[in-house]
């Protein structure tokens, strides 16, 4: 896979403005986000792809498009600049030279994520293969960002087939203290169950929550375990099809691993192809669940923010948008995804029409008479960025 050439910024003065209003644009744009509804992305042996999963346009004109990038490892793209970057408004293509949109990584700015750990603490886990899980839990914890949060679900023999740990925390030190008490002493695995409930809390309380001033974009599933299943109430087909009909896509990331027996692999395997997640076979070697963690987290924090400045008119309608990625620059190799954006007028709120006014300062509408679109599609390179041919 070959990698973009990391590029310094021609535009300093963007990404700065653009960082430093995310904490007080996010915690105002609930009302103002449409979830992205297309189909999952996968990407070819050798290809790349990319998942829009959230657009605000509580700001409007300006535009925020949340996206993932990923290879064919399912691992995210690096070093994106508008360069790499193709944006289509109701068939029409912006010309990145005129410096209407801008990208950054999710590292780089104020917005929080959300992860459940869910544990297998059933007795077929313990010893070795536990406390290595604890330890990988705990490291995974370690790798979040200050405003990141997790929550934590263990597998017991209780009557919803499982014991919640933890709600949504940022605090390192809780969180450990939480995870060292958990014991494998289940007799029975309701791991779908758990899954189940795991799902269920990233549903109704992270996508577009607000969390101490932090807009939580993002929320994913871990499972350690052997993907073994006993006594849920739901089954994998059931599970499976939850999946499927998800709007925005919970990431099911599965470690599994066994001393015994590694049939039930499969399970945890098939969760996480059809959930946008990735599985890794950890078998008996436990102690590489640290790097995975690792892995993981960089995952999430390696997702993509486009914000581009609009030229529709107000009219309350619901318009097309298709984004693509050409990776490298210039290699003419490119995906897209489509989601859509309403043209509003945003509410009178001081703090939102502040936050409008430092957008126009980061991105100052085009002279009167031009467009940000390219002004002769026939001029237009062959493979301009993104651009479907």
């Amino acid at each position: 896979m070959q990698s973009a050439r990391p590029r310094t910024t021609r535009r300093p003065w963007l990404r700065h403005a653009l960082l430093a209003l995310t904490t007080l644009i996010l915690a105002l744009t609930g009302s103002g986000a449409a979830l992205a509804q297309s189909g999952y992305g996968f990407a070819a042996p050798g290809g790349y792809g990319l998942k829009i999963y959230r657009t605000d346009y509580t700001l409007y004109p300006f535009v925020q498009v949340y996206l993932r990038t990923f290879d064919s490892d399912m691992q995210p793209l690096i070093n994106l600049n508008e360069l790499n970057i193709g944006l289509m408004v109701k068939g029409r293509p912006y010309n990145p030279m005129k410096r209407q949109y801008g990208i950054q990584s999710i590292r780089q700015r104020e917005e929080a994520t959300r992860s459940v750990l869910v544990i297998d603490a059933s007795k077929t886990m313990s010893g070795t293969p536990f406390e290595e899980t604890l330890r990988a839990a705990i490291g995974y914890i370690e790798s979040k960002r200050p405003q990141d949060e997790i929550a934590v679900l263990a597998v017991r023999d209780t009557k919803q087939g499982y014991e919640l740990v933890s709600q949504f925390e940022r605090d390192e030190r809780v969180l450990a203290r939480r995870i060292a008490d958990i014991q494998p002493d289940g007799m029975k695995t309701r791991l779908y169950d758990t899954i189940g409930a795991g799902m269920q809390m990233c549903a109704m309380s992270a996508q577009g929550s607000v969390a101490g001033g932090n807009y939580v974009v993002s929320c994913s599933l871990v499972v350690f375990s052997d993907g073994k299943d006993e006594g849920s109430s739901i089954t994998r087909n059931e599970l499976m099809t939850r999946i499927s009909n998800l709007s925005v896509p919970i990431p099911i990331y599965s470690l599994a691993y066994s001393r015994i027996d590694p049939s039930h692999f499969q399970n945890l395997e098939a969760l996480s192809k059809n959930s946008f997640g990735v599985y890794y076979l950890v078998g008996e070697t436990t102690a590489r669940m640290q790097r995975i963690v690792e892995e993981i987290q960089n995952i999430l924090q390696s997702d993509y923010v486009v914000t581009f400045r609009s030229y529709i008119p107000v009219d309350g309608e619901s318009h097309s948008l298709k984004l693509g990625v050409e990776y490298p620059s210039g290699s003419g190799k490119y995906v897209y995804d489509d989601t859509s954006f309403e043209a509003i007028q945003p509410p009178p709120i001081p703090a939102i029409r502040s936050a409008i006014t430092k957008f126009e300062q980061a991105i100052p509408k085009l002279p009167a008479g031009q467009t940000p679109y390219w002004d002769d599609p026939a001029a237009a390179p062959e493979a301009a960025p993104g651009m479907p041919q």
